[in-house]
C-alpha cells in the first residue's frame, strides 16, 4: 500500500486563541414562540451587487478578517500534507478528450483538458477530418478571482457556439455567443442571466433563449434575442417566487420548452419551431401535487409525470396539437424510477434506476425493449448532451468509484456497447481498487445502501470518509473521483452514504427524508457510520464526516447528535442556520423550497420540527471533534454567515479543545472556482484536514 502523505505532529492542533464572536442576543418572536439568535448580527446584504469585504460593515469585516487569519494559524501544520496530496493529485492528473455526438452536419464536438493544463479547450472537427479550435477556458478566465461556465451547446445549423459564465462567484452569468465561421466572441447578455439550463437555441438558430435573474437570484424571465444582435425580447414572466424556470429544445427540434416548477409542481409551455416568435402554449396548468415534463417521439409529444399517485413516474403519449392523451406508453412502477427520456427517430432511451442502479432501456416503435446494465457493485451512467435525434446510437457516460469515465456509444439493433472515449489517468490502475455496495440497518428497520472505495490490499479496519447528501431527491451517485483514490491510496476508505432525502429508492425515498421526516437522513448517516466500525471496515474513532451544502446540515446534524462518533467533521457550504434561512421570505431559494424543508413563518409543527434538527440551534455542551467549515463570501445560495454562526456557536458551547474553524474565500459563492487546480487545492485541503483528525483522535 503506498504510503502516507505525512502531515506534521499529528497529537496536537496549534492553541492560537479564535476568535470571539460577541454575543448580542436577539430576540425573535414567530407564531407564538420566542428564541434568541446571538449571531444575528453576522447576516449582511448589499442593497446591490455582490459582497466584498471592504464594503462589509467594520465590526463585521474584522471578525470575518480575524477568522480567516485564524484558519490559516490552525491549519498550518498540514501545509506538509496539503502539498503532497496536492502533488498526488496533479501526477494522476488525467488528459480527457470528451467525445460529443456527432451534429446533423457531420460537426463533432469536444472538450479536451490537455495534460498539464487546469481548464477545458473546447474544439470541433468538420466531416473532412480538420479541427477547429474555438476557445480555450484558460483565456476567458485569465484576469478573474473567479471563473465558472456551464451549459455550453452548439446551434443546429452549427454557426454559433454559446455558454454561460460567471466571473463574480455570485451565480449571476453573463451568456457568451461565438461565431464559429468569423472566431468573433460576444457578451449577449451582460449579466444577470440564468446558467444552470437557463438558454437554448431556437430550433432555426436565428434566436437565443434565455432566462434572466431577479434581484433576489431567483430565475423569473425569459427573453428572445437575436443571435446577430438587437434589443432582446421579453418573452414571459413569472411572478411566483416559488417557481424555477429552465429552457431546452426538445429531441427532434420541433418545439422550445419552457419548463416552471417546484418540488412539487410543474408546468411546461412550448414554442412551435414553425413560430418561434408566437407565445408559448401551456401543455397543463400547474396544479400543487404534480410534476411533468415533455419531450417528443416521432409524431407525439411524451410526457413524464407523477401524476395520478405514479411517484416514480410513468410517461404518456399526447397529441401535439390538442395535448390530449393518446396513450400511457410506460406504466408506472414503484421504487422503479425513470430518470430521464431521450428520444431518437428510431428508438426512445430511458434511463432507470432499479435496486439502487442505473440501466437503460432502449423501446422501439413496435414495444420490443432491450436493457443494457452493468456487472457492478456500484456505478453510474449519464447521457451525453446535445445527441443527434436521427442518430442509430445513443452515447452514454459510464463510470464507477474505481473506474474513470468511459464514453460508450450504446446500438440500438442488440444494446451492443462501444467504447469511443476514456478517461485516462497517469499511473493509475483500476483493478488496485475495490468497489462495494453494503449495507445499514436504520433505527426503524429500513436499510440504508452504503458505496465503499477501497484498496484491495487494505487493512480490514481503516480510517473513513464518510460523505452523504440526502436532500432535494438528488442521489449521491457512485462517480469516479481522482481525489478519493488518493485518498484511499493514503490509508483511507471513502464511503458514500445512500440516505434518505435523495432518490436512490425512488420518491418514496426521498419522501421518507424530507419535511417532517427530514431526521432520518441525519440517523441514517449515523446508522452507516455505526456499520461501518462494526464489520471493522472502520477503526475505532477513526470516521471523519464530510458533505457539501445540504449535505453538511446532513453532516452537522449528526455531529450534534452523535459528537462522540467522529473524528472530524468536514462541512462546505452547509446549510445549517435551517430555522432562521426558512424564515427569510426574501432569500432566493426559501419559497422554492418549502416543500422540502417546511414553512416556518405559517405552519407551527414545521417550525417546531427545524428547530428540533437545525444544526445551529442544537449545539449543545458537548466535546465537538474539530470542525472545518468553508464558506464563499458572494454565496447567494448558503451564505457566509451560516457556516460562520455555527462556528461560533460550537466554540462557545464546546467542552474540549477541538477546533472549529471556518474557511472563507472571499472572492467565491456556493462553488468555488471551475478549474482542476482549485479542485486539487480543496480536496487536498480536505484529505489533510482528515488524516490529523483521525491521527489526533
Amino acid at each position: 500500500m503506498p504510503s502516507a502523505p505525512s502531515s506534521g505532529p499529528a497529537a496536537l492542533w496549534p492553541e492560537p486563541p479564535p476568535p470571539l464572536a460577541p454575543r448580542e442576543e436577539r430576540e425573535i418572536r414567530q407564531l407564538g414562540r420566542t428564541r434568541s439568535d446571538a449571531y444575528a448580527w453576522m447576516k449582511f446584504v448589499p442593497q446591490a451587487g455582490s459582497r466584498t469585504l471592504d464594503l462589509l460593515p467594520a465590526p463585521l469585516r474584522e471578525h470575518l478578517e480575524a477568522e480567516m487569519s485564524y484558519a490559516r494559524e490552525v491549519l498550518r501544520p498540514l501545509a506538509s500534507g496539503i502539498e503532497e496530496f496536492r502533488a498526488r493529485m496533479a501526477a494522476r492528473a488525467p488528459e480527457i478528450s470528451a467525445p460529443l455526438p456527432t451534429s446533423d452536419q457531420g460537426w463533432c464536438y469536444r472538450f479536451k483538458l490537455p495534460a498539464g493544463h487546469s481548464h477545458r479547450v473546447f474544439s470541433r472537427v468538420g466531416p473532412d477530418g480538420q479541427e477547429q479550435l474555438l476557445f480555450d477556458e484558460a483565456g476567458r478566465a485569465r484576469g478573474h478571482a473567479y471563473y465558472r461556465a456551464t451549459d455550453h451547446q452548439h446551434s443546429p445549423d452549427d454557426r454559433w457556439f454559446a455558454w454561460a459564465e460567471d466571473v463574480v462567484g455570485d451565480d449571476r452569468h453573463r451568456i457568451c455567443l461565438l461565431d464559429m465561421d468569423s472566431g468573433i466572441v460576444r457578451t449577449v447578455v451582460q449579466a444577470d442571466a440564468f446558467g444552470y439550463g437557463g438558454l437554448t437555441f431556437s430550433p432555426s438558430s436565428r434566436h437565443l433563449f434565455w432566462i434572466w435573474r431577479d434581484a433576489h437570484s431567483r430565475p423569473a424571465r425569459l427573453y428572445r434575442s437575436s443571435v446577430e444582435g438587437g434589443e432582446a425580447v421579453l418573452v414571459y414572466e413569472e411572478h411566483d417566487p416559488a417557481i424555477f424556470m429552465q429552457v431546452a429544445r426538445t429531441a427532434a427540434d420541433g418545439f422550445v420548452a419552457l419548463t416552471l416548477g417546484g418540488p412539487d409542481v410543474s408546468e411546461v409551455r412550448l414554442i412551435a419551431a414553425d413560430a418561434e416568435t408566437a407565445p408559448a402554449r401551456i401543455v397543463r396548468p400547474r396544479r400543487r401535487g404534480i410534476r411533468y415534463e415533455v419531450n417528443e417521439w416521432g409524431d407525439t409529444l411524451l410526457m413524464r409525470t407523477d401524476a395520478d399517485g405514479a411517484i416514480d413516474g410513468k410517461l404518456l403519449c399526447l397529441d401535439p396539437a390538442t395535448f390530449a392523451v393518446r396513450r400511457e406508453l410506460v406504466p408506472h412502477r414503484a421504487g422503479m424510477p425513470i430518470l430521464a427520456v431521450l428520444p431518437f427517430a428510431d428508438v426512445l432511451v430511458r434511463l432507470e434506476r432499479v435496486e439502487g442502479l442505473h440501466r437503460l432501456v432502449l423501446m422501439h416503435p413496435d414495444g420490443q425493449e432491450v436493457t443494457v446494465a452493468f456487472d457492478e457493485p456500484a456505478y453510474a451512467i449519464e447521457l451525453a448532451p446535445a445527441q443527434r435525434y436521427e442518430a442509430r446510437q445513443v452515447r452514454i457516460v459510464h463510470q464507477t468509484p474505481a473506474s474513470p469515465p468511459r464514453w460508450i456509444d450504446v446500438g440500438f439493433a442488440d444494446g451492443a456497447c462501444t467504447v469511443v472515449g476514456q478517461e485516462r489517468l497517469s499511473g493509475f490502475d483500476p483493478a488496485a481498487y475495490r468497489v462495494e455496495r453494503l449495507y445499514a440497518r436504520a433505527d426503524d428497520g429500513e436499510t440504508i445502501p452504503i458505496t465503499v472505495l477501497s484498496r484491495r490490499d487494505a487493512d480490514a479496519a481503516a480510517p473513513l470518509l464518510l460523505t452523504g447528501y440526502g436532500a432535494y431527491g438528488i442521489s449521491s451517485e457512485p462517480r469516479f473521483s481522482l481525489p478519493a483514490t488518493v485518498l484511499v491510496d493514503a490509508g483511507f476508505r471513502y464511503a458514500i452514504a445512500h440516505v434518505r432525502g435523495g432518490s436512490e429508492k425512488g420518491r418514496r425515498w426521498y419522501r421518507d427524508g424530507c419535511r417532517m421526516n427530514k431526521r432520518n437522513s441525519m440517523t441514517d448517516f449515523i446508522a452507516c457510520a455505526r456499520h461501518l466500525q462494526e464489520i471493522g471496515y472502520a477503526a475505532p474513532g477513526g470516521i471523519v464526516a464530510q458533505g457539501v451544502s445540504a449535505g453538511g446540515l446532513l453532516v452537522c446534524g449528526a455531529m450534534n447528535m452523535a459528537p462522540q462518533l467522529w473524528a472530524g467533521v468536514i462541512a462546505q457550504v452547509p446549510f445549517v442556520d435551517m430555522l432562521n434561512t426558512m424564515s427569510d421570505a426574501d432569500h432566493p431559494l426559501v419559497p422554492l423550497l418549502r416543500p422540502d424543508w417546511g414553512d416556518p413563518l405559517a405552519d407551527p409543527q414545521a417550525y417546531d420540527y427545524i428547530a428540533g434538527i437545525s444544526p445551529y440551534e442544537n449545539v449543545k455542551p458537548a466535546a465537538y471533534p474539530p470542525v472545518l467549515c468553508t464558506a464563499g463570501l458572494k454565496d447567494d445560495r448558503v451564505p457566509y454567515w451560516e457556516p460562520a454562526k455555527l462556528v461560533a456557536n460550537i466554540r462557545h458551547h464546546a467542552t474540549g479543545g477541538s477546533p472549529a474553524v471556518l474557511a472563507l474565500n472571499p472572492d467565491s459563492g456556493h462553488q468555488q472556482n471551475d478549474d482542476l487546480d482549485s479542485e486539487f487545492a480543496q480536496a487536498a485541503l480536505f484529505w489533510a484536514f482528515a488524516q490529523h483528525c483521525v491521527a489526533a483522535a
